[in-house]
């Protein structure tokens, strides 16, 4: 059973090689494409920002009827089609309002799959651990969010068009639900591959409400990357088929990371999460308060690292709070509060852009800096139980 139950998180990471290579690989370019449809710094990061709420606010409602129907499956097909659809009709849109629905309903599909896999994931996590479950299943994600930006990167070195560049990803959107078929088909009931120590209670604890509250805070405090290419588009800090490829070297980076910290926080727990905190929060003063490429260069192993907090170790601790009976609705509505949080923080950057890069910076910094505390109050108080 162990040996299925780790063959399930494989198949699912697979699936998630492909879906991060066709979304991811579309990221890249969105902002670099909005701005050339007429946007502004403002709107793209706005656009970004209510995406990501929008991809994390209605993960509640997904994990909530999820629990409610047990059609697990359906959703999470629902979810992969729509997610995984919106990105090569980008090939498609003529101006950035168009642009700009088509982003929302990508993050919209996410939304909708988001808790329904985590949570199937999660009934490995007892064989396996918290932490390496999901650093395994992110490390295989993250290897397709680097080759998406390659593919994109690759397209536009050999003088294709943005279009074409999104047109390519349709191959990678049939392969990821291609592979989704055949994890339904040979794992039905992920629940029966092992579940984890009984949870007799059905509420949420207020360890779970301070995560959140520092989750949001990190959240708030972590710049898009629809921004970062607005930014190095407008200065020329970077030629624009390199920046494709410096998300690559991110992803790339957090592939390693994901691996790392996930298996360190399966041994040493909350220093792990405190420790890329930290490290995340310093993405943000090298990619935007100075015009020299190697300090964005060296920017980007760092917003690795923020993806691996946001992908691997944050689940890792929803993982250990889960109320048996509602493991969707846990964690769509602890990404509802991330969402929130995103939301915030994108909206206060992309009107501070124009005005004060050196105040986006400062917020930035201050709100993933302020997360620190709470994870801290909220580990005592999930030990205390």
């Amino acid at each position: 059973m162990a040996d299925a139950a780790f063959r399930f998180v494989l198949t699912i990471g697979i699936v998630n090689l492909f879906a991060d290579l066709t979304y991811e690989g579309g990221a890249s370019i969105n902002g670099a494409f909005m701005g050339s449809l007429g946007a502004s710094a403002a709107v793209i990061s706005i656009v970004a920002g209510l995406g990501e709420f929008l991809g994390y606010s209605l993960r509640s409602v997904a994990g909530y009827v999820a629990d409610r129907t047990g059609r697990h499956w359906s959703l999470t097909f629902l979810g992969y089609t729509i997610n995984l659809l919106a990105v090569p009709a980008m090939a498609l849109a003529g101006n950035w309002p168009v642009a700009a629905a088509l982003i929302l309903a990508e993050r919209i599909g996410r939304a909708l799959r988001k808790p329904t896999v985590e949570a199937m994931l999660s009934y490995t996590t007892g064989k396996h651990g918290k932490g390496w479950v999901y650093a395994v299943n992110t490390a295989l994600d993250e290897t397709g969010a680097t080759l998406g930006p390659l593919v994109a990167a690759a397209v536009l070195f050999f003088k294709g068009s943005y279009q074409n560049a999104y047109a390519m990803l349709l191959l990678s959107t049939l392969l990821a639900l291609a592979t989704l078929t055949v994890a339904r088909l040979r794992f039905p009931v992920p629940a029966a591959l092992g579940r984890e120590e009984s949870r007799p209670e059905q509420g949420f604890r207020a360890s779970y409400w301070l995560y959140m509250c520092g989750a949001a805070c990190f959240a708030a405090g972590l710049t898009s990357y629809e921004l970062i290419s607005y930014h190095l588009t407008r200065t020329g800090i970077i030629a624009p088929p390199w920046i494709p490829v410096l998300l690559a070297f991110a992803t790339g980076s957090g592939v390693i990371a994901n691996l790392v910290l996930g298996k360190s926080f399966d041994r040493f727990g909350l220093p792990v999460l405190l420790a890329a905190t930290v490290l995340s929060a310093l993405f943000t003063p090298l990619a935007l308060i100075t015009d020299h490429w190697w300090l964005v260069i060296a920017a980007m192993p760092l917003l690795g690292i923020g993806y691996a907090v946001q992908d691997t170790l944050l689940k890792a601790v929803v993982a250990g709070m889960l109320p048996e009976g509602r493991r969707d609705l846990a964690f769509g509505l602890f990404y509802t509060g991330y969402g929130g949080g995103w939301l915030v923080g994108s909206i206060a950057m992309g009107l501070l852009y124009d005005n004060s890069r050196e105040a986006l910076v400062a917020i930035a910094v201050a709100a993933q800096l302020a997360a620190l505390p709470v994870f801290w109050v909220a580990e005592r108080r999930r030990i205390r139980g």
